[in-house]
């Protein structure tokens, strides 16, 4: 006899759900054929964009909401609050549509469009606020979504980043499909660290279940506080934790769980966005960008490995929402990172030749009568957030200029900050010049030189425009 139970269990083995929270987890895990050239381990990627909302947030998502139910945190027709890079706003708005709840997400300005537009498209009002700000700062992301949850009536503030349940949900669904995906013979696991749950969650789990067995690694952008950086700005979202040099108190996530972690790989941005570029072309796997921190840093740890051990990387969401970026040579381009797409011609490098001044620069806490000093008798300089370490300079540091014009008649000892201008534009060396000389149509004086996201100089615009008459009117890259 067929049983009600016995149909319940042929649906769900079939797919068949009651609802979108049912239908979150069991991503499959694909094998990396021809990235691994010369490796001798198996390397699995475990594709959590397959999850409804697009993301491996989802699982944290639905953890959260049906924790907070549970302890009468959330209540009917209350509103869901969260800070966030994109992907767990997304998942928790997914949830909250299905169950009744209104969303606020509050997200930083360098968030990609498609993800501010997919959160719309979910339902959810979004706040934008900027990014870079120190932790204490009253437009920091996390206290902008606190302050929106204790003014919104009947709001709940979801808190990944400190919420036990965020960690729960990878203990309780990740990390076991992983080890009976692999029959137990997973040797090591590979995941960015952004909150951390993720990498603690699953990587607590298999190291249990393992007996120690299973290495845990985690992968970080090379200037991420958790590898061992110092906090400067990086290209790639949604992983690492970035440090403002003001920051009063650098508090980590209670989400992240550091004593599970056997290493940490440090990856630059161009390793990043390169490994997304190879896994679209070989391998057909269309990647977002902290997928590019994770698969470099398990191809790296794997070359070391024998042809007996088994690399799960989590990969946790997809190219699409980053199609304007880390795929757009529009903007890649202009900020010196390595092109999607093939150019002929010469490029900026090509025309510019090392022809550049140096990146001279007012550090951001200086004083007027500082700033005067070291503009001397040039028009202006830029002015770029101040590191106790030296450094380069990211595109994203650089908060405008300051012109010895702007200055006259203001007091030595104000601050510089309080006389920003906007700042100048951009041009990458890794640019077709043809391209940066359209784009820059009408702008005369300086901008800077970026390579890899980084400034690297300052040039003349006719440094590289030379006879090129210019008719097409172009944009000024300035925000990232």
């Amino acid at each position: 006899m067929v049983t009600t139970d016995n149909r319940k269990s042929d649906a769900l083995a079939l797919g068949v759900y009651e609802s979108v929270a049912d239908a979150i987890g069991n991503t499959p895990l694909v094998r990396l054929n021809s990235v691994t050239e010369g490796v001798a381990a198996t390397v699995y990627v475990k594709l959590e964009y397959l999850n409804p909302g697009g993301s491996v947030k989802d699982r944290a998502a639905l953890s959260m909401i049906r924790a907070a139910e549970a302890s009468g945190d959330l209540r009917p027709g209350g509103t869901v609050v969260e800070g966030t890079s994109g992907n767990t706003g997304v998942g928790l708005a997914m949830i909250a549509a299905s169950r009744g709840y209104r969303t606020v997400v509050v997200v930083p300005d360098k968030t990609s469009v498609e993800k501010i537009a997919l959160l719309r498209a979910h339902g959810a009002e979004v706040r934008v606020t900027p990014g870079g700000r120190p932790s204490h700062h009253p437009e920091f992301v996390r206290n902008v979504a606190a302050r929106l949850a204790q003014e919104i009536p009947g709001g709940w503030l979801a808190g990944q980043y400190d919420n036990p349940a965020n960690p729960a949900a990878h203990r309780t669904t990740t990390g076991p499909e992983i080890w009976n995906q692999t029959s137990g013979r997973i040797s090591h696991l590979v995941a960015g660290i952004g909150t951390g749950g993720t990498l603690s969650g699953a990587g607590g789990y298999l190291k249990e279940v393992s007996g120690g067995t299973v290495s845990v690694i985690g992968a970080d952008p090379k200037h991420s506080v958790y590898g061992g950086g110092d906090g400067r700005a990086w290209y790639v979202e949604a992983v690492g934790h970035f440090l403002h040099p003001q920051t009063e108190e650098d508090d980590w996530p209670d989400s992240y769980h550091p004593e599970i972690v056997d290493q940490i790989e440090q990856i630059t941005d161009v390793e990043a966005i390169s490994t997304l570029h190879r896994l679209a072309r070989e391998e057909g796997l269309l990647l977002g960008g902290s997928s590019g921190v994770a698969v470099a840093a398990a191809l790296r740890a794997a070359r070391n490995l024998g042809k007996d051990d088994i690399v799960v990387v989590i990969a946790p969401d997809s190219g699409r929402a980053y199609l304007s970026k880390y795929f757009d040579d529009d903007w890649l381009g202009p900020l010196g990172f390595p092109l999607y797409h093939k150019t002929s011609g010469a490029t900026v490098r090509d025309t510019l030749q090392n022809r550049y001044r140096p990146f001279d620069y007012v550090p951001s806490s200086a004083s007027l009568a500082a700033a005067r000093e070291l503009i001397g008798n040039r028009d202006s300089l830029p002015v770029a957030l101040e590191r106790s370490a030296s450094g380069s300079v990211p595109i994203a540091e650089i908060l405008g200029i300051v012109s010895a014009a702007g200055l006259s008649g203001s007091r030595d000892t104000e601050p510089v900050t309080a006389h920003v201008e906007p700042p100048l534009p951009t041009i990458g060396l890794t640019e077709p010049t043809s391209a940066a000389a359209r784009r820059l149509s009408g702008h005369t004086g300086y901008v800077v030189v970026a390579d890899a996201g980084t400034a690297v100089g300052l040039a003349d615009v006719s440094d590289f425009t030379g006879p090129v008459t210019l008719t097409t009117p172009g944009r000024l890259f300035i925000n990232p």
